[in-house]
């Protein structure tokens, strides 16, 4: 049930509400079955046999194998793990990093502090779509670029890379690529047997499962250095007492989200284009941002003429829209989104970035609510 303050919640990239049938996953392992899955006593044992019987269905879900899934507390930490671990664990063959501009900032964070201790970062530019310079990623990969990192669909404007086309460049080089998949995954198909990275990171509340876990996917006979020293835990690459009804939820999740993929996707994709065809053809000085047909399904990313995206979204709130912005208020002023100034929105428009995520229970009427919402309101701001 939807929080009444938020009658219309338009902003799923962020966060999704956790199933009923996830939180029932889960019920045991925060009552009953509390027991320590490292101990070697019956209770333990079944918690230790949940854990792995989520690491296999998850690994069966993308198609990957049990022993390349790694639990970790969400996407934020997937990212930094390879990023700076795997760089340091690959600096004699040498220190340049690839990323893109438009990066999460755990990528771009993770980046930043490489740079820091002495690495060269490489930031790849993005057409207007938001789409990878793949041609500009040809002329800067050298013999000493160990690790290529360039996400799956990108959170704000929805883009879907060509993930493909990178792997293929890297084929032969021994650098290594890492996707940060949090937003795609559960959203469009993902499978590891045709997906060519090395790394892919994933987070369990981007797909209607808990807050605080996720996981990592690292290809069999990659180099996968230690994050977080202590016991034994997850092969003993991450010690501490693992989250298994955490773990449980987010496996109930992704086997929610595949197994309704073929008929939930479709329906938000034909959505998605109904909210784009009706913004664009009645709200004067619309633009939408990202590519229009190579983006996940429920993303519409809009920038209006001479609006600011923060009264914008006060006054969708008003009318109990809950959305998000491409331009963050920072001491008072409008700050425009990384990604917005990569794809190079004209100034005239981009401090009216706003972005809107639809999910399962999204529907049509939810969407004209939106549509005349905006109407009224951008017809406010611009005193009409």
């Amino acid at each position: 049930m939807q929080n009444m303050s938020c009658k219309i919640y338009m902003d799923h990239a962020a966060t999704t509400e956790m199933l009923p049938q996830v939180r029932k996953a889960m019920e045991p392992y925060l009552m009953e079955e509390y027991g320590n899955a490292s101990t070697s006593y019956e209770m333990g044992r079944r918690t230790r046999e949940a854990l792995e019987g989520a690491r296999e269905q998850i690994a069966m879900l993308i198609k990957a194998k049990p022993e390349e899934i790694f639990f970790t507390s969400g996407g934020s930490e997937s990212d930094n793990w390879v990023i700076k671990n795997v760089a340091a664990e690959k600096k004699e063959k040498g220190k340049h990093v690839i990323t893109s501009k438009i990066e999460h900032h755990a990528v771009l964070r993770s980046c930043e502090y490489l740079e820091k201790l002495g690495y060269e970062l490489t930031y790849l530019d993005v057409d207007a779509y938001g789409v990878i310079d793949l041609a500009q990623l040809r002329e800067v990969l050298r013999e000493d670029t160990t690790l290529v990192s360039v996400m799956t669909g990108n959170n704000e404007i929805g883009t879907i890379e060509p993930l493909d086309a990178v792997a293929s460049m890297l084929r032969g080089t021994g650098t290594l690529f890492h996707t940060d998949a949090v937003q795609a995954i559960g959203q469009i198909p993902l499978s590891m047997n045709q997906l060519p990275v090395d790394y892919l990171s994933a987070s369990a509340h981007k797909f209607h499962g808990p807050k605080g876990v996720g996981f990592l996917f690292v290809r069999k006979d990659r180099d996968l250095p230690s994050y977080i020293h202590g016991g034994s835990q997850e092969n003993g690459k991450r010690a501490g007492t693992e989250n298994v009804a955490g773990i449980v939820g987010m496996a109930k999740a992704l086997e929610i989200a595949v197994e309704e993929m073929q008929v939930v996707r479709p329906r938000i994709v034909r959505l998605r284009n109904y909210f784009v065809e009706r913004v664009l053809r009645e709200i004067p000085q619309g633009r939408l941002n990202g590519h229009p047909h190579k983006r996940l399904p429920g993303n519409v990313n809009f920038s209006f003429e001479g609006i600011d995206a923060t009264s914008l979204l006060v006054l969708l709130e008003e009318d109990g829209i809950c959305a998000s912005a491409g331009s963050a208020c920072n001491t008072g002023q409008t700050r425009i989104s990384h990604v917005i100034e990569a794809i190079h929105v004209p100034k005239n428009y981009a401090p009216g970035s706003v972005r809107f995520t639809m999910g399962r229970e999204t529907d049509r009427r939810q969407v004209d609510a939106v549509i005349a919402s905006l109407k009224k309101n951008i017809g406010l701001l611009r005193g009409e």
